[in-house]
């Protein structure tokens, strides 16, 4: 089925013109980097200068710092050209700008300037929230009718680009289905190397409907006219980039909640030793090293990333468990148009008894075997695979010149003609298998294939439209509006 689809992609792909090719990075236009033509030789260039455009917002240490050529440095001219690639994806990796565009001006004598342009976002964003309280669109669809209570709503301000220091300040007041509350404030670069910054973090919740258990596969919920759990959290982190690529954080959180006695009647596993309260705290370990060229939509590339959780370091918290995850990402352009991408991710944690708030699973974040989007497979042990060949069928971008708003006047389209193919395997919790419960999709082998296309435009914004067939021949639609890894 899915040698099938490829052979459609292919073939559908060599009929249809495509306006740009595969060997250059997938940016909008005007964040190309352009290069002196004269890079394929042994000269030494020196740099003078170092010239940064457009930035009003955005301060020159925080640009400076992901460039690799500072004034007086010395290059050779055949590597001059994917330096300056490098840069210009590290800059619109920051996801503080529309388009980027890193050049040298050849000033004779192999003497050079490094010209750097930048058109900045719009940094304040006061979000309504008018949104799905279920994990993904077709859940709530198909698990639940596609019940409109089920909407949450409320504001969610932004401030990025805090202080023009790339900090970001979010405050969120929620309400409807899931009532929540918290405040963020991130600040990446406390010193002046800009290697060590710090986060700050608070949540409040109060929902009056509540996930209390999973039947085959699927989330329960319970529905009340009061509070059915109140929970409050909150933490620090601190990180390290060491280098352009590669990031170190340390997290120390706690968390405090209880739950209404109706919780514990209908799942006594809910918290642990059938309480009705919970309290842990957690020291949390984060690795990324990020290689890839445009992090919101990668064409080519790599990423690593590992995480270490301990929950309940104190003698007197409700959890004790031990968490660790690793994932790997590979992108790259495999002919004239044609992308291949792949996705592999392992998880495991201990010990295999835990409470139901403690369980975690494949269906969660962007952990999904494309066709299962419905059900949550949970299991104190995970792998993952995600394979997927593409094709760029389509990809323009316009500026707008009657937008008052300089920050929305560019508009970038690019369209995907896709086949993938997911796998995974999930082992079960001992306590589900005593309890013969959510047997049917853990300890087997799990298969998704299918075709869709991807939409990608401005502000990150990637839209992914599927076709899924799983290995119980069962087929159908899917949406999301997030990338796939």
């Amino acid at each position: 089925m899915l040698g099938w689809l490829m052979g459609i992609l292919i073939v559908t792909g060599a009929e249809l013109e495509v306006l740009q090719s595969a060997d250059t990075v997938d940016t909008p236009e005007a964040a190309k980097a352009e290069v002196a033509p004269d890079t394929v030789n042994n000269r030494v260039l020196l740099v003078d200068r170092v010239l940064i455009v457009g930035n009003k917002v955005t301060l020159r240490r925080i640009i400076e710092r992901e460039l690799t050529l500072k004034p007086g440095d010395t290059i050779r001219a055949r590597t001059l050209a994917p330096t300056l690639e490098w840069d210009k994806n590290k800059l619109y990796n920051l996801r503080l700008f529309n388009t980027v565009s890193v050049r040298a001006l050849d000033m004779g004598n192999d003497h050079i300037d490094i010209l750097v342009e930048l058109t900045e976002r719009w940094y304040i964003f006061p979000v309504p929230i008018f949104e799905l309280s279920d994990r993904n669109f077709n859940e709530w669809w198909n698990n639940y009718n596609h019940d409109l209570t089920r909407i949450n709503y409320g504001i969610r301000l932004y401030k990025y680009n805090f202080r023009g220091r790339n900090e970001t300040l979010r405050l969120t007041a929620q309400f409807g289905f899931y009532r929540k509350f918290d405040l963020q404030y991130r600040i990446p670069n406390l010193d002046r190397t800009q290697k060590h910054g710090l986060t700050f973090n608070l949540d409040f919740a109060a929902p009056r409907n509540l996930a209390y258990q999973t039947v085959d596969h699927k989330l329960e919920f319970l529905r009340k006219d009061r509070v059915i759990r109140e929970s409050f959290g909150g933490g620090i982190t601190y990180t390290y980039r060491k280098t352009f690529f590669e990031t170190h954080s340390i997290s120390y959180n706690y968390r405090t909640a209880q739950v209404i006695d109706t919780v514990l009647v209908l799942n006594p596993n809910y918290y642990t030793g059938g309480k009705n309260t919970q309290r842990f705290s957690q020291l949390s370990y984060y690795f990324v090293s990020e290689h890839r060229d445009v992090v919101m939509y990668p064409l080519k590339g790599y990423q690593f990333t590992g995480y270490v959780a301990k929950s309940g370091l104190l003698p007197n918290d409700d959890i004790s468990q031990l968490e660790v995850n690793l994932t790997y990402a590979y992108h790259a352009p495999v002919g004239q148009k044609y992308f291949f991408s792949n996705f592999s991710s392992v998880f495991w944690s201990t010990p295999y008894n835990q409470p139901y708030s403690g369980y975690d699973a494949l269906g969660y974040r962007n952990l999904i075997i494309r066709g299962f989007e419905n059900y949550v497979v949970e299991g104190p042990t995970f792998a993952l695979n995600k394979t997927t060949f593409k094709r760029k069928i389509f990809g323009k971008s316009w500026t707008l010149d009657n937008m008052p708003l300089e920050q929305f006047s560019y508009l970038p389209l690019a369209i995907y003609l896709k086949a993938y193919a997911d796998f995974g395997y999930v082992e079960n919790y001992p306590y589900y298998k005593e309890k013969d419960l959510n047997l049917r999709l853990s300890n087997r082998f799990l298969l998704g294939v299918g075709a869709g296309l991807d939409i990608v435009t401005a502000y990150d914004l990637v839209i992914r439209l599927e076709y899924t067939y799983t290995q119980d021949d069962r087929g159908g639609f899917f949406l999301n509006a997030r990338k796939e890894f």
